[in-house]
């Protein structure tokens, strides 16, 4: 599994330099946000390092075509669980927090969206999820737009205004580049199992729930 990965990491690393670079990137984010394993954010980021001037623009189409690719994902959830759904969650690894996620989203509506929109977990398994408990339509774009713009027009924004800087920067510290990614994965996982901190018997019961339809 771990080569699979790997190979589908290299090729869609390889998309970077395409002369379609920015079709690509709506695509990955798209696929991502529904089903692929791999996420865009690294694919983001080295085209904002070729060509930072166009660094916003590039955010904006990855925040807009994650969002529609949650919608999909929410689709996915909402009417084809059973023929399709079951089987993605399971091929991707993600059975076990299934029902816990399926629990949050129910006790805490767009925040969980939000968290997990603009932090590095699998937002497809919030999107997926959202659409099998048929959380509210709109609550579940505008969070998701919030949530994503939150990590990739951030992304964006940056580049723009100090693109050479930032690229100096990875380039003498990509050891602690990559360790604040990993912090901020760790980070956004437990944000998501602890929100609404204060309230630990929700949190007990979400960690027992079964997912079900509300």
């Amino acid at each position: 599994m771990s080569k699979l990965l790997r190979g589908l990491y290299n090729w869609t690393m390889d998309k970077a330099a395409h002369r379609h670079a920015v079709a690509w990137l709506a695509f990955f984010c798209f696929i991502e946000a529904s089903f692929f394993p791999i996420p865009p954010h690294p694919l983001l980021g080295l085209m904002c390092l070729a060509e930072p001037r166009k660094a916003l623009r590039f955010s904006i189409v990855a925040t807009l075509a994650s969002v529609a690719g949650g919608l999909f994902g929410y689709l996915i959830g909402y009417g084809l669980y059973d023929a399709v759904g079951r089987q993605l969650i399971a091929a991707l690894g993600l059975t076990e927090g299934f029902p816990v996620a399926a629990c949050h989203l129910r006790q805490y509506d767009w925040e969980a969206i939000v968290i997990a929109g603009a932090t590095p977990v699998p937002f497809k398994l919030l999107t997926i999820t959202a659409g099998f408990i048929s959380m509210n339509l709109w609550t579940f774009l505008w969070a998701s737009l919030a949530g994503r713009a939150l990590i990739f027009v951030s992304v964006g924004v940056l580049f723009q205004l100090f693109g050479r800087p930032i690229k100096t920067f990875i380039d003498r510290y990509l050891g602690l580049v990559t360790t604040a990614f990993v912090v901020l994965v760790i980070g956004g996982v437990l944000a998501l199992a602890l929100v609404g901190g204060g309230r630990g018997e929700e949190v007990d019961a979400c960690v027992a729930a079964e997912a079900a339809r509300a």
